[in-house]
Parts: structure tokens; C-alpha cells; sequence
């Protein structure tokens, strides 16, 4: 009996033995999955126009950083914000779907009680479940009440502000047309400026889910940011593999959220990969500047803008050059064109004029579906993997940045949707030069409703069924015409869209019904897909206020105690 007990302890001893070779063999192997996919960065500019890299525009001369990094990777000549609007964008950016789609068609605000509806799956979240640490440092603009701050939404690492800049009191106000004044300092004066400038609440910066400034030191924000994802970058790839020459070692002078999630990317050391979104606030408007230009060295806020925004991309580029740009990949882009009735303060759109519109009045960038709304400029930056001084002219979206990085983390897309992005990793890697067919481009405030298509890209041919110009710097707005036949303009020929094509001409006959199935194609499809409606209600009580008892929210320092928080 002993003898047969003896003989099922070592088999048991054995069968755990086994058991245990097994498990570790997974967990290494699964390791060594995780330490073999690539990194992630996307750097998102705000409101910068096509012509603002001088790569693009030969008349620019302040982005030698984004030059150089046009020169080592790709240039794509055609590729397309998926809403000419901030909340728009980016939704579609960290989802895949068009507003159409997932919810988002317009802007939130301050007093906004949701944001990118909750059973929408953030580009984060999918690649959180992959096996990568996840931060976002900058603009947000997609929900900062609840569940829909990022913390919330994949992000293990938050630090930035909740929406535009300009949707807050600061005490550095900086160059805006009309100017706003700075934070009020007496409840009196919280009501004796226009509907553009914001005094009722200060702008706050957020760290995870703390306020640790407001209103938050706009003169300071680039610095911070680019410090922040220095940090990050360093962070994630360890202590085991310091990045040469940076040596960084963590402050014992960070803030506690800082060391908070200094200790959740601690699993990180051991080599798990990350993705990093850095939303900035260059090229929107208040631009408040590290250092006031100079008639003799800047001759223009905005040209001074544009070079920091330009240094702070060379920061990250350098970062990465020094910590494995081997195996880091970074997609530079932006939101939307350029918001024209800035005047001065807008960036350029390149030959992009919106010739048509503009000769009926208003601005025919920023808001429009005007090629200045929405084509955006955009470099992809990946030694060894992209090829250097390559310029494409694929027609593509920031749609595409979510099925692409989903597919070289070797994630899978969430199965209960469609998209409107596509995996375009062979047109990074040059085995391709085949982009979109077509591209749809809804409405984004100009005209028409909200969300909806009304104009769409087929191949060199844009085709419009509801026109508008947004604003212009001379007060001007362009009505809102509705076209059936639409107006049908050859890129190829027309790239400032001037003269649309005679509807008795051949071309105009031939392509008319190949548009008209497009668009009925892609309206079948949106009826029968997944889609989701984002919450739009206010509540003054959803205002990220800091110190609910001194005048707009204002706090010293940190707000570590006391705080309303999302």
C-alpha cells in the first residue's frame, strides 16, 4: 500500500513537473511575442494646414525636424483627416469608423456629459489587450466627465487637457483673434466678453484622473508634454535597456500621479511594448509660446509656433533615434486643415484653395470638405522597416491607423463592427502603392447636418452634394447649396477645385454613376453595421473644476485634495 502510494505521489510529482515546464514554456514564449512587436507612437498636430511642413510646401521654412523626417521615411501627398472638426477626428483616428459610424459628429464641450460612446473600442484598448502599455499626453477632446476620461478608454497613462485650449481661461491668453483676456481674478468680470473667449471656468490640466493645474501654464504645456513622453518612451522600454546618453532616472520631485504610473508600467521592465498618442496643442489657436518671437528672428506668432511645434517633434524623434528606432514606429499627422478665420494665426493649405468656394465667400479649409478641411499632412517614420525619402501618393486616412497598427501588433479587430480604415502596412513597407478607391468625408460644420456624407473622394474625382464655406478671416461664410447632380471636380486637373465639370461633358456622364453606386454602397452599409450615438447632453456640473470655491475653479499647485475629479 505504501509502495502504491509512494508511486502516485511521483507520478503526481511528475504530472506537475510537466505541467509547470509547460506553463513556463508558454509564459516565455508569450514573452517573447510580446518583446518582438514594435512600438507605436502617433503624433496628432492641431489645425495644421497641408502647406505648414516645408517637405510639402517650398514656401514653409520652419519644420527642418519634420523635413528630416520626411527625408528618412514616407511623405504621403493625399492623405485625409476622417472630419475636418477636433472630437470628429479624433474618434475616428482612435476607433477606425467615421462619425457616421461611431457616434461622433461633432465637437463636445465643456459642460458635455459624454463623449466617444462606451461601446465604441479605442485603438488603446485593443492593444492594451495585446500586451502593450498605453499613455496619452495632450489634447483629448472625446469625454472628460466619467467613463469617458481616458483612464477610462485603454489609456494606463494620462497627461493633458481635457479639450481645446481655447475652451478655458488661462493666465498666459496668448495670440488669438478676437484676444481673450486672462483668467478673472473678481466674479465680475466673468461676463464682459464675447461668446469666443471662455471666463467662466479655467482651462485644467489633468494627470490620470488628478487636476494638477488651473488654470494650467500654457507657456509651459510643450515642455511638459515633450518631457512627459520623454519619460514615457524611457519608461517603457526599462531599466534594463537605458536609452544612450539619456540616463533617466525618476524625480524624486514628480508628482504622485507621476510615481503612480511610473509604478504601473513597472511590469514594463521585463519588455512589454507601447503605444504612446500625443495630441498636441500646436497649431491651435490661443498660440502661447515658450519664448515671445522677435522681429528679428521670427517675424510672425505663427511661424514661431510652427518651429516649436516642429523642435518638440525632433525632441520625440530623437528619443526614438536613441531608444530603438528599430522597433519603434511613428506616424506624424493632423487633426484638420487649418482654421482660416484665424487670419495671421492659421496655417497654410498648400495649392489646397477651395477656389470654387471662396469665390461665393467663406473659408474653405477648417469645418469644410474642401481639400483644405481635410488633407492633412503625414509622415510615417520607421528605420529599416519604411523606406527613406519616399513620397506616396496613396490616397489614405487617419481611419487607417487603427486596423494598421492593430494588424503589426498582430492584434485582431473587434469582430462586431466594420471600419472605414484598412491595413495599409504594404504601403508603408513599399510593396504597394494602392490606396483607397474612395474616401467619404462628412460634414463637419460648414454645412448640411452634422456627421452626414455629402461629399466623397472616387479615385482623382471629389464629388460635392451639399457645399459651404466655414468662416473666413474677412467675416465671411458661404452659404450652404445643395447640388443633385452633385459638382463633380478632376483633382488631377483642378487640384485648388475651381471649375467643376460640365455635367453635359463624357467624363462627368462616365463617372456620375460609379459615384452614385459608391455612395449608395456606403449608405447600405451603414444601415446594416454596428452604430453607435454619442451622448451630446450638458450639465454645468460636468465642468473639471478644481476648487469649486474660488473663482473659475482656480487652484495653486496640485490638487491633491479636495478636487472634483471625473
Amino acid at each position: 500500500m505504501e509502495i502504491l502510494f509512494l508511486k502516485m505521489l511521483l507520478l503526481l510529482a511528475g504530472c506537475l513537473a510537466g505541467l509547470f515546464y509547460h506553463l513556463s514554456d508558454l509564459c516565455v514564449g508569450e514573452k517573447r511575442t510580446v518583446q518582438n512587436k514594435p512600438n507605436f507612437i502617433v503624433i496628432l498636430a492641431d489645425d495644421v494646414g497641408w502647406g505648414d511642413l516645408g517637405a510639402n510646401w517650398a514656401e514653409t521654412k520652419d519644420t527642418p525636424n519634420l523635413d528630416q523626417m520626411a527625408a528618412e521615411g514616407m511623405r504621403f501627398m493625399d492623405f485625409h483627416s476622417a472630419a475636418s472638426t477636433c472630437s470628429p477626428s479624433r474618434a475616428s483616428l482612435l476607433t477606425g469608423r467615421l462619425g457616421i459610424r461611431n457616434g461622433v459628429t461633432h465637437n463636445f464641450a465643456v459642460t458635455s456629459m459624454g463623449g466617444l460612446p462606451l461601446n465604441e473600442t479605442t485603438l488603446a484598448e485593443v492593444l492594451k489587450e495585446a500586451g502593450y502599455v498605453t499613455a496619452v499626453i495632450g489634447k483629448w477632446h472625446l469625454g472628460h466627465s466619467g467613463l469617458y476620461h481616458p483612464n477610462f478608454r485603454g489609456f494606463d497613462y494620462y497627461f493633458g487637457i481635457p479639450y481645446s485650449h481655447d475652451m478655458g481661461c488661462t493666465d498666459t491668453p496668448g495670440y488669438n483673434l478676437p484676444p481673450c483676456p486672462a483668467c478673472p481674478r473678481r466674479s465680475a468680470a466673468t461676463s464682459s466678453h464675447g461668446r469666443d473667449c471662455y471666463t467662466k471656468v479655467a482651462l485644467p490640466l489633468f494627470e490620470n484622473i488628478t487636476i494638477t493645474q488651473q488654470p494650467v501654464n500654457l507657456t509651459g504645456l510643450a515642455a511638459e508634454y515633450a518631457e512627459k513622453a520623454a519619460q514615457f518612451i524611457q519608461h517603457a522600454r526599462g531599466p534594463t535597456l537605458p536609452c544612450p546618453g539619456a540616463g533617466w532616472i525618476p524625480s524624486p520631485e514628480l508628482s504622485p500621479p507621476t510615481l503612480q504610473v511610473l509604478r504601473v508600467l513597472g511590469a514594463s521592465e521585463s519588455g512589454r511594448p507601447f503605444f504612446l498618442y500625443l495630441a498636441l496643442a500646436h497649431m491651435h489657436v490661443p498660440l502661447v509660446l515658450a519664448q515671445p518671437p522677435s522681429s528679428f528672428s521670427f517675424p510672425e506668432p505663427y511661424r514661431a509656433g510652427l518651429r516649436e511645434m516642429d523642435a518638440l517633434v525632433g525632441r520625440i524623434k530623437d528619443k526614438v533615434d536613441g531608444c530603438g528606432k528599430e522597433n519603434t514606429f511613428l506616424w506624424f499627422t493632423g487633426d484638420n486643415g487649418p482654421w482660416a478665420q484665424k487670419c495671421e494665426l492659421a496655417g497654410s493649405v498648400g495649392p489646397f484653395s477651395g477656389a470654387w468656394q471662396r469665390q461665393r465667400g467663406g473659408s474653405a479649409a477648417k469645418q469644410t470638405t474642401w481639400e483644405g478641411g481635410h488633407r492633412v499632412p503625414a509622415l510615417a517614420y520607421w528605420p529599416g522597416r519604411i523606406p527613406a525619402n519616399v513620397t506616396s501618393t496613396a490616397l489614405l486616412s487617419t481611419t487607417d491607423i487603427f486596423p494598421t497598427l492593430v494588424s503589426l501588433a498582430k492584434a485582431s479587430l473587434p469582430s462586431n463592427r466594420r471600419f472605414d480604415g484598412s491595413d495599409v502596412s504594404e504601403i508603408l513597407f513599399g510593396q504597394s502603392h494602392q490606396g483607397h478607391k474612395t474616401l467619404f468625408h462628412p460634414n463637419s460644420g460648414a454645412a448640411g447636418k452634422a456627421g452626414e456624407i455629402k461629399a466623397l473622394r472616387l479615385a482623382q474625382y471629389k464629388a460635392f452634394y451639399t457645399t459651404g464655406g466655414a468662416k473666413a478671416c474677412d467675416g465671411s461664410i458661404g452659404l450652404e447649396e445643395h447640388h443633385q447632380p452633385p459638382l463633380i471636380f478632376n483633382l488631377d486637373q483642378d487640384i485648388q477645385e475651381q471649375v467643376p465639370l460640365d455635367v453635359e461633358a463624357g467624363e462627368y456622364r462616365a463617372v456620375l454613376p460609379v459615384i452614385t453606386r459608391a455612395l449608395t454602397d456606403f449608405l447600405q452599409d451603414i444601415a446594416t453595421d454596428n452604430v453607435s450615438t454619442a451622448d451630446y447632453s450638458h450639465d454645468p456640473a460636468a465642468m473639471p473644476c478644481c476648487n469649486p470655491q474660488h473663482i473659475v475653479c482656480r487652484c495653486q499647485a496640485c490638487c491633491s485634495s479636495g478636487n472634483r475629479e471625473p
